[in-house]
């Protein structure tokens, strides 16, 4: 893309971020409300259509022929209607199996019943597949504005203050009661989103929870390529070298080994699979006027291409992008440079596109500027030695580039020019492109004509338009080492997802990618004022995602109406440099066309050029994190014994699942170099809360109970309570709780249950490889579990400004964390500098986390931000956000702070802690 041009060099006033006034979405819950959500939905049905083989037969035994006959009827009957010949209502066949909405789409599908197809094992017997209708539960909300607010007490004297001060995270507050009866109904403004969970489950919950079918303008999906498993995904969030087939390496997210390790089940039959149940429910979000992206390489691409011939229609191919990503390695036959992005849209003939163009360099010899117009009017080719450069283009001359002046098809009469004393005819079968005669002779008056042996020809200056369109090949586009630095280990460049959005999509249109991975997609959406959902199945790229967006910044474009945001519009403007070149937005486009017909040049718009304020720091606009969390059934409700039936079937599967794994690796190591060897794992009997008990090897043999968290939740503090009540009242000396995830008030109860409940309990980390099946006999059964330690923090009074002992101001220390190694198998305490990031909710309210403070001990993480406000803040600034010690802050209204700590893996870990607890 062009060089963007800077408006100016004063330095940023203030920060600011861009929000979304006239789009809004439905209340989403907070994490804290599950148990109380009733709005249960019941799993989604998707069909496909039946594969047929290529030739069309009319037989009683083939199930096409009633589904063309049916069709035949549609066409039938919507040929009487009136253009665009649209049914009143859908026509519905096999009970909502198959659909038309108009006659186009009848003969499309009519048409597809007699075409070649791709199959693969398994794909004739999955017609249909169920999805499960999850909510989505809010559990933290960020806002670097709000961040930025905590720092007012660095501002350096004289530096106004212009900073919002409402709604910086974007949350409408609403009571509790609201959260749980008018969840999904009330509409609230838009925040973008980041969402942890099966692309498939999120995506489903946004079509059938908040009805965003139809809305999402564009989906950039980048999933691993199917081929290898290990280099495709990063497990760690600050190690990048990652190993194909290394356990040590190996990532710990189930849904994600299943989806494309070469070696599960049926490998590249398997991944068409998983890949096509997606583009299915993406083909469902998108607009009429949307497209999809779909990035994959050499190995794969012809099977993906036929794959989403399938779901979007042939028709609808759009381009196949060829981008460079590598400059080559030594092979044995040719090295393979790049990947490939399939462009598709949802229905071409309402697609949204826009042009791309590339600056062209005015060199002589090339392009435009391969002949020299003189100033006496004489003309020439460029020389040898002007176009090495050892010679001067004569001043006052002009470069330019013979084109052709005729076009197919013969005039109805002869079309006779004379030019400097000569006639010319154009071709056989030809015309002059340029209306005859009074166009042609425009163009000689204008000096526009070349005459070329016997032949006129049309003078393309090469100061006409001095950019070139874009095509389907991008050799720009290297991530490496002395490129774009990477921080996620399949990261693409930006340039790439940059275009993608800027073709297809308007500012406040919503982007949406089913891949996270680095976060690149939501970067982009984000600096172009695109509203955003990102969604990954893996903690350790959302949380790489949440930094780099939080710490992010961008050029403040300028709004066509600051009261819509973005939606609006950008604002361009036409502009040249002393030099007299086209450095704005809206650029002339002089044509063969405008000078004939004597009308002023076209202006091209280059989206990638609005206008820049200087005086603004553009931050990320508040964004929450969320997740799917199925909701809690109640077994005796009447209402939806079904349902019931099937949650105490899923989670009797998971139970059982969970006591296999614990019986194949027994041995528990814990904090403090415990260790534990569990014997005679099985079912408690006539238990009312317990999953499992069990005997401790160790010394003295003794009995402990276990009970399991939810396979896609967190562990309650009810929960815990119950079991422990329940292990206490029966003897068992302990009580083992297991999760994949806790809630803090979990957390502390099994701190405490020993003083609170009367036996001892102790929280383990599971890793979701139990849920992995087979795959676990290629893993170490040492790292099954992983057990780390609270944060440690201490609330203390900050000490009072000089002259304001009035205000009382208190602060929190990061001390430190208790890490487990699973590869080791031994527990480090790590000290608070050494953690990736740790974020603040100065004032809890126990249940959606305000990061209102963000510190990223071991990275630069905040230097951006820094260089673009320099001179606004102290330095001194910057460290404290790089350390283990919190701003000063004020009580808030629920009496309460919270710490959470993300660890090497992607885990969270919080804590905590009331004022009155910690005596201040």
């Amino acid at each position: 893309m062009p060089r963007r041009p800077t408006a100016g060099t004063a330095s940023p006033e203030k920060a600011d971020n861009y929000r979304y006034p006239t789009a809004d979405s439905l209340l989403r819950p907070d994490a804290g409300t599950q148990s109380q959500f009733k709005k249960r939905k019941q799993p989604v049905v998707y069909r496909y259509d039946s594969s047929l083989s290529p030739a069309l037969d009319w037989d009683s035994q083939n199930p096409a022929r009633e589904l063309g006959e049916w069709l035949l009827g549609a066409i039938e009957e919507a040929a009487q209607l009136p253009p665009p010949h649209r049914f009143p209502a859908p026509k519905e066949f096999a009970g909502g199996r198959y659909r038309v909405h108009d006659l186009a789409e009848a003969v499309r599908m009519l048409k597809s019943l007699g075409k070649p197809f791709l199959n693969w094992a398994g794909k004739a017997e999955r017609l249909s597949f169920d999805v499960p209708t999850l909510p989505l539960f809010v559990h933290e909300r960020l806002s670097t504005m709000g961040i930025i607010e905590t720092l007012k007490s660095h501002r350096k004297p004289g530096v106004s203050e212009q900073l919002s001060l409402l709604n910086l995270f974007g949350d409408p507050q609403h009571p509790v009661v609201d959260q749980v009866l008018r969840a999904y109904e009330y509409r609230d403004a838009w925040v973008n989103r980041m969402i942890l969970g099966d692309s498939l489950v999120v995506m489903n919950s946004l079509l059938h929870y908040e009805g965003l079918g139809g809305q999402v303008q564009m989906v950039y999906m980048d999933p691993p390529y199917g081929v290898k498993f290990g280099s495709n995904f990063q497990p760690f969030v600050r190690k990048r070298d990652v190993k194909h087939n290394d356990d040590d390496d190996m990532t710990r997210e189930p849904e994600m080994v299943k989806a494309y390790r070469d070696t599960w089940e049926m490998g590249l039959h398997s991944y068409l699979t998983y890949l096509r149940d997606r583009l299915l429910l993406a083909r469902e979000l998108l607009t009429p006027s949307g497209s999809i992206f779909v990035q994959i390489n050499d190995e794969n691409v012809h099977h993906v291409r036929e794959l989403m011939d399938e779901v979007f229609g042939a028709d609808n191919f759009v381009s196949q992008i060829t981008f460079q990503t590598t400059s080559g390695f030594e092979t044995s036959t040719i090295a393979s440079l790049g990947d490939y992005l399939l462009w598709y849209a949802r229905d071409r003939a309402r697609i949204r596109a826009h042009k791309l163009f590339d600056e062209q360099p005015i060199v002589p010899g090339e392009g435009n500027a391969r002949w020299v117009l003189l100033p006496d009017g004489s003309y020439r080719g460029v020389t040898a030695a002007e176009q090495r450069g050892e010679a001067q283009i004569p001043e006052g001359a002009r470069l330019y580039k013979p084109d052709n002046l005729q076009s197919q098809g013969a005039a109805a009469e002869p079309q006779p020019f004379e030019f400097e004393g000569k006639t010319y005819y154009p071709g056989p079968n030809s015309h002059w492109k340029a209306n005859y005669p009074a166009g042609m002779q425009r163009l000689a008056d204008a000096g526009r004509i070349h005459v070329a042996m016997n032949s006129l020809q049309y003078r393309r200056f090469a100061t006409d338009f001095s950019f070139t369109e874009r095509g389907n090949i991008w050799t720009d586009t290297i991530t490496g080492s002395f490129t774009d630095e990477k921080v996620y280990v399949v990261q693409t460049n930006v340039k790439v997802i940059e275009r993608c959005v800027l073709m297809t999509t308007e500012p406040g249109d919503l982007v949406l990618d089913p891949t996270c991975g680095s976060g690149t997609t939501a970067y982009m959406a984000e600096k172009w004022g695109r509203r955003w959902i990102t969604i990954d199945v893996s903690r350790v790229p959302l949380a790489l995602a949440r930094q780099r967006l939080l710490t992010a910044t961008f050029p403040y474009y300028q709004l066509k109406d600051e009261s819509r945001g973005p939606a609006g519009g950008f604002v361009y403007r036409r502009r040249q440099n002393r030099k007299g070149e086209e450095v704005g937005g809206i650029v002339p486009h002089i044509t063969l066309e405008s000078i004939a017909n004597d009308e002023p040049p076209k202006e091209e718009v280059l989206v990638d050029r609005p206008e820049v304020d200087t005086g603004v720091t553009r931050v990320t606009g508040p964004f929450c994190v969320e997740a799917t969390i199925p909701t809690p059934f109640s077994w005796e409700e009447e209402d939806l014994p079904q349902i019931a039936a099937d949650s105490r079937e899923q989670y009797g599967s998971f139970a059982g699942r969970m006591l296999e794994v614990l019986k194949k690796s027994p041995v528990i190591h814990l904090g403090g170099g415990k260790t534990i060897t569990l014997e005679n794992v099985r079912l408690p009997a006539k238990t009312l809360s317990l999953s499992a008990e069990a005997v401790v090897a160790n010394g003295d043999r003794k009995p402990v109970a276990l009970v399991f968290g939810p396979e896609n939740g967190a562990v309650s503090e009810r929960l815990a309570f119950e079991a422990a009540r329940e292990a206490h009242a029966k003897g068992y000396h302990s009580l083992l709780v297991i999760g994949f995830a806790v809630e803090p008030n979990a957390r502390k109860l099994i701190n405490e249950c020993e003083a609170v409940v009367g036996i001892p309990a102790v929280y383990v980390q599971a890793t979701p490889d139990l849920m992995m099946g087979d795959l676990l006999k290629n893993m170490r059964s040492s790292q099954i579990f992983s057990v780390c330690g609270l944060p440690e923090i201490t609330l203390r009074r900050a000490a009072a400004k000089p002259g304001d002992d009035k205000q009382v101001l208190y602060e929190v220390e990061l001390l430190g964390l208790d890490v487990f190694d699973p590869v080791t198998m031994k527990p480090e305490s790590l000290k608070g500098s050494g953690v990736p990031a740790w974020f603040l909710d100065t004032d809890y309210n126990g249940l959606c986390f305000h990061v209102c403070q963000a510190f990223f001990p071991k990275t630069g993480a905040w230097e951006n931000l820094k260089k673009a406000l320099k001179g606004t803040y102290d330095e001194g600034v910057w460290d404290h956000l790089a350390g283990t010690v919190s701003a000063p802050f004020e009580t808030g209204e629920h009496k309460q702070v919270a710490a959470k700590v993300i660890d090497l893996r992607g885990n969270e870990l919080t804590v905590v802690q009331r004022f009155e607890e910690a005596g201040a």
